[in-house]
């Protein structure tokens, strides 16, 4: 049954939260100031960037305890929350007050921040776009030591629409407000088979413009597709665990119906990793059992990974066995038109299954980010490939990465930033549209104490 609205958090609490929040800042702000001009980075523990990077001095900034949810208003539809808060603390936190962020992305350690100043999606995105689409305003502590108010409408709206894909290097959200939705105790999800591309792709757009909450879909090879599409329901008779022995990929091939709770739909794909829960050979059900519920999730692969990244395992083995390795983690949008020619490359020349799709509502032209430019009233998906591309013989460092970026640009897409990128400053400046970062990063950043957007996400700075 739908839960009844709240009201927003009891006063005393919300002006207890904003306190200690403010204390918070302060010293944040004095930490900074107290560091002179020295260049800035942050403290981290963990991360979802997945591009290792060549580390220079920096005075870091420890913004960890910025990790609180400090209100919800139900009846106006939005949460106040602070930038290093994971999504799963926010998810729990939503729930019990019956609404959710009206995007959630697929992995629970992702922070709001983070998802604000790269590029976060899920399968409500046809309908809600991506996580900054949804901000209503945020705070950003500036590398001067100051903080703003943005807000699509004030004095800071170029910052607003900045910021989105800037990944640090105008500044830091401290707080941020997003959009809220309502939710129901389940979620059906009814898994659509195709057996050609441009059917499937077609389905999509169909499926986009009806009454569904969610849609996703999944690419298992050239004939076979599965659109996954999916809405809230008050009951369900049954609910599947896809937490443990159970992997909810493998059940759309064996499922044309499924119930989930609303809680375990939103973290589907976090128990595998997608599927990549393969590489480290947890989809075997002895292995499974062995590693245990609580290390069947995003947050133990990817210290696996790290350190796989490290020490260069993968890469060894595959030489003893005389082959050699790319790493290809890539997110990549495509105009919905183009996504079957787009499709048919990946297949083709580069071969990682499965392909994880997810479409993206049309941007609206008054709604225009800087430096993630959609095109205004085209709709957009998603393709997430994510894994290890072997051949018999040696590339130059990123071959297939480059092949992926060159086709991207040729059809009108876009690559989010979070891993490896290997574009020309002049290819990138066309791309992500550097000369008004630059206007940006001379009145939000005018001493360079951040590095710059290219030297981040290319140079690995």
């Amino acid at each position: 049954m739908q839960a009844e609205p709240r009201p927003a958090l009891e006063d005393d609490a919300t002006r207890h939260a904003a306190a200690q929040h403010a204390g918070r800042r302060a010293q944040l702000v004095a930490a900074l100031r107290s560091a002179g001009n020295a260049p800035l980075g942050l403290a981290r523990s963990t991360s979802n960037l997945f591009r290792d990077r060549a580390e220079s001095p920096k005075h870091r900034l420890d913004l960890r305890e910025f990790r609180h949810v400090l209100g919800i208003d139900v009846a106006r539809g939005w949460v106040d929350v602070e930038g290093s808060t994971r999504y799963e603390d926010l998810v729990d936190a939503t729930l019990s007050h019956g609404v959710m962020p009206a995007v959630v992305p697929q992995l629970r350690t992702i922070t709001v921040g983070g998802a604000a100043a790269g590029v976060g999606i899920e399968a409500t995105s046809f309908r809600q776009g991506l996580v900054h689409d949804t901000l209503l305003e945020f705070d950003v502590l500036l590398p001067d030591g100051r903080i703003v108010r943005c807000a699509p409408d004030n004095e800071h709206r170029e910052l607003f629409f900045g910021f989105p894909n800037s990944y640090g290097t105008l500044g830091y959200a401290l707080r941020l407000r997003l959009r809220t939705l309502p939710v129901r105790r389940a979620v059906r999800v009814e898994h659509r088979r195709h057996a050609d591309p441009h059917a499937f792709f077609g389905d999509l757009a169909q499926q986009c413009a009806g009454p569904a909450d969610f849609v996703d879909g999944v690419v298992f090879g050239a004939g076979e597709q599965v659109l996954s599409v999916a809405r809230f329901v008050d009951d369900a008779p049954w609910l599947s665990d896809y937490t443990f022995e159970k992997i909810y990929y493998r059940s759309l091939r064996s499922r044309e119906t499924d119930y989930l709770s609303a809680r375990d739909y939103l973290w589907r794909w976090d128990t595998d990793w997608f599927w990549c829960s393969k590489n480290l050979y947890a989809q075997n059900p002895l292995v499974r059992r062995l590693l245990g519920r609580k290390r069947l999730n995003s947050r133990f692969y990817t210290r696996v990974m790290r350190w796989n990244a490290r020490w260069g395992l993968t890469r060894r083995l595959a030489r003893l066995r005389g082959r050699f390795t790319e790493s290809v983690i890539q997110d990549v949008d495509m105009p919905l038109a183009r996504a079957a020619e787009f499709l048919a490359f990946l297949l083709r020349e580069i071969g990682i299954l499965p392909v994880w799709v997810c479409p993206i509502r049309p941007a609206d032209a008054s709604a225009r980010f800087t430096l993630y430019p959609l095109e205004p009233g085209v709709r957009y998906v998603n393709f997430g490939f994510w894994d290890v591309v072997e051949s018999n013989g040696p590339h130059e460092p990123g071959h297939f990465n480059r092949l992926v970026e060159r086709e991207v640009m040729r059809l009108g897409g876009i690559k989010s930033l979070y891993s490896d990128s290997f574009f020309t400053r002049e290819e990138f400046a066309r791309a992500y549209r550097m000369d008004e970062y630059a206007a940006l990063k001379a009145k939000y950043d005018p001493q360079g104490r951040a590095l710059g957007l290219y030297e981040k996400c290319v140079l690995r700075g």
